[in-house]
């Protein structure tokens, strides 16, 4: 590759991508560089300093220093090591010594560098002042313990973009001047940093996605579920894929003995994972609790479950199952007959199979590692608060790192996506008109598309229309002065070019897609000055579009974007598995007679949420994969023991070709690779070894589009979506989440345009059906439109929609 380089760090030749900083190359390369602050995937916070090294002879902070083609870098000398050792002894300056109890010992990185840089002694003290721990959401803050090393902030800006943390004035002493002149410089600096400061918190910005948990290099933010129920050196880590969404991230399972009393049986004290490399959403790190209990085996409920699925006409099952349960599925449907019945993967599916028939690939050709590497960003139709944590979270890393800009197309107003950078500058959040979203696709592919079909560019001309509008620009006007001499009286003309606005009338080009989406000509302007120096493009879509009336031409015109733009283009996966079970299973529409379900109300039900006739593992007791966002297969393992019986062991009643565990299908799935084969980690260069990706295979095509089918929502309209870290039943029965209530979540302003007060009830009427909800206002949410959640089973708000994530609703005090 054209921009690799050559540099050379303690003697040992290693290639880099130019631009990159010293500290990432020397870990990729398997080189340690003691780091307090750094986290790989965000910019430097230069706070702990400990990172010196010797760079072309110049001592450099590595995390922030580049490399340069030839530099010669050492990463330790007499002077580094002297700084490193004053600079631990600064940390340790009345840090409480409970390692004892805390939750971080025997993990804790502050531990770790103090014995690695041997401090064996304080040649620095200072008067300590009180320092109260804090309750914050989620999690409990000991600023006792803190180091101020700022990655909890920096994470939560650069990664997560809440900005709920930032830096506050501690209240301490000033440092005796003395200390100045006698320490070394890093070392004094940072301590005059650490002694003046603590973390603050912006509540009503928080997300409670615990990232900056997982930074902590010490005890000083930890869950309020895990602190003090374990030592870290106790739990046994058990790898893992997020169970909830379709990022499907690799975390770890921490388990342990419930007690010394009954050390057979484990229980998950916590969730963790490699922040260095991936994030988790806060369900994903909090909603662990859940797990199906079942002591033994119920022979008599297993044959009524055998039968049942036998006379079945119709399975019914969600996304929230392992691709091994998948393919049995499809096996007992080629084996029975009867219709298997999956609405979400159906849509998804449908949605693939259209956007293929123009790109020519069974798959879209993006995934999150070309968002995270994007500078110009869109979405359209997925709603970022509760649909996609780690897309969101990937989006507002590359416009925070990359210098980026983007544009955030959906009628709901998520206050927190206008956070990710300047307003109408790095993001720009439109409030798009539901059932718009042609409009603005197409509108994509005018401002982007090179070498359109005639047909297509044609008919995107004729909402092209020649407009004027008045500009102010600044000109430079010569202006002549008399100058006076005031020694000789003698006068000269003088002049000298000036600055003046004038106004001007110009013509330019718009397009009536604007109308329909909403918007206005500003837009124009706004895009041209975003893609000023922007040369890497992604564009997300979700959810809205796989149910939308048009959604077969919305994902030919997703096609269409992949095929003549320089856009990735990613289709996020509704729910876990929800690619998986597209690619693996022929799913139908029709629900017919004798219905079977899995985790899905049905006559006869097998469910992993105790609720059904026959009781099934949850999926933090399986071992098995999944298909995530990434097209990426990846192994996810049982943390807990699962006594009762499984799909696969009814399966085994019915199909010729038995299987002894479930996993024995993994290698007959995608590739010939047996489950217990599969990587799951990530190396110190960053790169993912999880599994393997998924061949997109060659289909046939053409560049058949239909125009757009103009409709609109008008009145009062109500959305299908769950509050944030809220994503299906599962969720909803974990402890952390309990206060989560299905309502309506309205703004501020429609309460206000409603005229009812919070925590009163609703009666909400739309075309297929009606209930009493009571009402909770949404304080990242702004605009006019509501939400109504689908996460508890046992209140079918499903109905409020026919299929359209969208819909009208009248809504009245009860």
């Amino acid at each position: 590759m054209s921009n690799m380089i050559t540099v050379n760090i303690d003697g040992k030749q290693c290639q880099a991508k130019e631009g990159e900083y010293i500290l990432n190359v020397a870990r990729a390369n398997d080189i340690f560089v003691p780091a307090l602050c750094y986290v790989t995937r965000c910019s430097p916070t230069l706070a702990c300093r400990v990172c010196l090294v010797e760079a072309d002879g110049k001592q450099v902070y590595s995390c922030n220093a580049k490399v340069k083609d030839g530099m010669q870098i050492t990463t330790s000398t007499e002077n580094i090591e002297k700084e490193r050792k004053a600079i631990m002894e600064v940390y340790d300056v009345n840090h409480p010594l409970q390692c004892g109890v805390c939750d971080q010992s025997g993990e804790c990185e502050l531990q770790n560098y103090t014995l690695y840089m041997g401090v064996q002694k304080q040649s620095y003290a200072v008067r300590d002042v009180n320092r109260p721990t804090v309750h914050w959401g989620v999690m409990n803050y000991d600023p006792g313990l803190c180091i101020v090393c700022e990655k909890c902030t920096t994470v939560c800006k650069d990664m997560i973009g809440s900005n709920a943390l930032s830096t506050v004035k501690r209240g301490a002493d000033a440092l005796d001047k003395t200390f100045k002149d006698n320490m070394p410089k890093d070392a004094y600096a940072m301590w005059n940093k650490l002694n003046k400061n603590l973390i603050g918190f912006e509540e009503e910005k928080c997300i409670d996605c615990g990232e900056c948990i997982a930074v902590c290099p010490v005890g000083a933010l930890v869950s309020n579920d895990f602190q003090y129920t374990s030592n870290a050196w106790e739990l046994t880590k058990v790898p893992a894929a997020n169970p909830y969404s379709s990022d499907c991230s690799l975390l770890y399972y921490e388990t342990k003995s419930v007690s010394i009393d009954n050390p057979h049986e484990q229980r998950i004290y916590r969730v963790t994972n490699d922040s260095h490399y991936t994030s988790l959403s806060g369900a994903a790190r909090f909603a662990f609790n859940y797990s199906n209990k079942v002591e033994s085996k119920d022979e008599a409920e297993f044959k009524k479950a055998v039968d049942a699925l036998k006379n079945s006409d119709t399975v019914l099952f969600n996304s929230f199952i392992t691709n091994e349960e998948a393919t049995i599925l499809q096996r007992l449907k080629d084996k029975l007959g009867f219709n298997l019945v999956n609405q979400d993967a159906k849509a998804y599916q449908e949605f693939l199979n259209n956007y293929s028939s123009v790109s020519g690939k069974s798959l879209y050709n993006g995934n999150l590692k070309d968002i995270h590497n994007s500078n110009f960003l869109i979405s359209v139709g997925t709603y970022f608060k509760s649909d996609a944590p780690s897309v969101r979270y990937a989006f507002n890393n590359a416009i925070t790192l990359n210098k980026g800009a983007g544009l955030y197309f959906h009628p709901m107003t998520d206050t927190s996506v206008e956070g990710f950078g300047k307003a109408g500058k790095t993001i720009l959040s439109i409030a798009s008109k539901p059932l718009s979203e042609e409009a603005i696709l197409y509108f994509i592919l005018d401002q982007f598309a090179k070498d359109l079909p005639s047909d297509i560019q044609d008919y995107l001309n004729t909402f092209k229309e020649t407009r004027t509008k008045t500009i102010v620009e600044t000109i430079k006007e010569k202006v002549v002065e008399i100058v006076k001499n005031e020694e000789t009286g003698e006068e000269k003309e003088v002049s000298k070019m000036v600055p003046k606005k004038v106004k001007k009338e110009v013509e330019f080009t718009y397009t009536k897609l604007l109308d329909i989406i909403g918007s206005d000509e500003s837009l124009l302007s706004i895009i041209e000055d975003m893609l000023a120096k922007k040369d890497t493009y992604s564009l997300v879509v979700g959810s809205d579009l796989y149910t939308h009336p048009q959604s077969a031409n919305l994902a030919k015109l997703c096609a269409m974007i992949e095929k003549y733009t320089e856009f990735k283009v990613i289709v996020i996966p509704t729910s876990t598995n929800t690619l998986g079970v597209s690619q693996l299973c022929t799913l139908d529409d029709e629900i017919k007679g004798n219905t079977f379900g899995y985790n899905v109300k049905a006559n006869y039900e097998i469910s992993a949420l105790g609720d059904g006739n026959l009781d099934m593992p949850a999926l933090n007791q399986q071992e098995g994969t999944f298909v995530n966002i990434d097209k990426r297969l990846v192994p996810t393992n049982a943390a807990l023991v699962y006594n009762g019986y499984t799909l696969n062991d009814i399966a085994n009643e019915i199909l010729d070709n038995k299987k002894e565990n479930t996993i024995d299908y993994t290698s007959e799935i995608f590739e010939n690779i047996a489950f217990d084969d599969l990587e799951n980690y990530f190396s110190n260069d960053q790169v993912e070894h999880r599994g393997y990706i998924i061949s997109s295979n060659e289909v046939s095509s053409n560049d058949t589009i239909d125009n757009i089918s103009i409709s609109n929502i008008e009145g009062t309209i109500i959305y299908n979506a769950n509050p944030i870290n809220q994503f299906n039943e599962f969720t909803a029965l974990s402890p952390e989440f309990k206060d989560d209530k299905v309502a309506l979540y309205v703004s501020n302003s429609m309460l206000e345009l409603l005229d009812i007060k919070e925590n009163e009830k609703v009666s909400i009427e739309t075309s297929s059906s009606s209930m009493q909800l009571e009402v909770l206002v949404d304080k990242q949410l702004a605009g006019n439109i509501g939400y109504v959640p689908t996460f508890d089973k046992k209140i079918d708000t499903k109905a409020l929609f026919e299929s359209y994530r969208f819909t009208n609703a009248n809504i009245k005090k009860v």
